[in-house]
């Protein structure tokens, strides 16, 4: 073969003595290949010093080998939340693993979110991770209607249809609760998550449970809505001491807002946990830099990317169906409660 010509897949087969058909087969990660025969091939990859034409495979596959990680929120909030900075640790880490590349999108107004219907339509991607994901957005619904692989981090409502990977974000928060009513207290607010977003809604349905199972009444009073972030969460906190002044405990659906009630709570000199326990959901890295350190619910949020990541694998390069996971959460106590 002259030095100057880029080897082929006919040139590779030739080399291991099998057919083309075996090599695509070991260059796609096909479980349809012999021991010997792999390593025959692979051997004669690494001589020939072959690099697979991805381009060329994906006319032939259907296949881009490339996926993207939407995230329909601000650099800012990108950048501020622990959850997203974990979330793409575990999903990078599991693509790392697979020739798949990882496209990082953020979609934060109508042309970015054309430019993502763009590479649906013409399929430069072979499928979509989806985070963020509020009751209202078109996004899901899209990408579900253009055939196009997609899982959710979390679900829009109880009757997904899309593949998901979600938190136990009800159990999590009923255990937060019942922890507080176990510890004496009895007047338990709660800062929620977005209403609009199904983990909102789930975190407050297991405050609303904890109070039901101990029998101790769940005024809406003590309701308010946050954002996920610091400023929602003092903002939050606030309000409800403007209306529920001898408020003993506050359940924050987040660390972040946990962060901002703290701040809050210092503001108004009460004292953590002595007049007020607090506790918050993720158990970021925040939650031990706290002060006091703050008690909080463990989601496993690089495991959840790293789920996403595996079920989008197995979806577009072995044909699996839908699935649907919900991980388990865990409490931890800290000085805060």
């Amino acid at each position: 073969m002259s030095g100057n010509r880029r080897p082929t897949i006919k040139t590779v087969a030739a080399r291991a003595g099998v057919g083309r058909t075996t090599v695509s087969r070991v260059v796609n990660g096909s479980d349809l290949v012999s021991a010997d025969a792999r390593a025959r091939v692979l051997a004669a990859i690494k001589e020939l010093n072959y690099v697979p034409n991805s381009v060329a495979r994906g006319l032939v596959t259907n296949r881009t080998d490339a996926v993207a990680l939407v995230i329909p929120e601000s650099e800012s909030r990108l950048g501020s939340e622990p959850f997203f900075a974990a979330l793409i640790r575990g999903v990078s880490g599991a693509f790392a693993e697979s020739r798949t590349q990882l496209q990082l999108m953020l979609v934060r107004d109508q042309a970015e979110r054309d430019q993502l219907t763009e590479s649906v339509a013409t399929r430069r991607v072979d499928g979509v991770l989806l985070v963020s994901v509020h009751s209202e957005d078109r996004l899901p619904g899209m990408l579900e209607e253009m055939g196009l692989p997609t899982v959710l981090a979390g679900r829009r409502d109880a009757g997904e249809r899309l593949s998901y990977v979600n938190s136990d974000n009800a159990g999590g928060a009923a255990a937060a609760v019942r922890h507080l009513l176990d510890r004496g207290r009895r007047r338990v607010a709660t800062i929620t998550g977005p209403l609009d977003m199904d983990v909102g809604r789930s975190r407050l349905a297991g405050w609303r449970t904890a109070h039901e199972e101990a029998g101790v009444p769940a005024p809406d009073l003590m309701i308010e809505a946050g954002d996920f972030t610091e400023e929602g969460g003092a903002r939050a906190m606030r309000l409800l001491l403007e209306r529920a002044p001898d408020l003993d405990a506050v359940f924050a659906a987040s660390d972040l807002m946990a962060v901002g009630a703290l701040a809050e709570l210092r503001r108004w000199k009460r004292q953590v946990p002595g007049d007020v326990a607090v506790v918050g959901f993720e158990d970021s890295v925040l939650a031990r830099h706290t002060n006091p350190p703050l008690t909080t619910v463990r989601q496993p949020v690089e495991e959840l990317g790293r789920t996403m990541a595996r079920i989008l694998i197995d979806i577009t390069q072995h044909g699996a169906p839908r699935q649907q996971v919900t991980l388990p959460t865990e409490l931890v106590v800290r000085e805060s409660s």
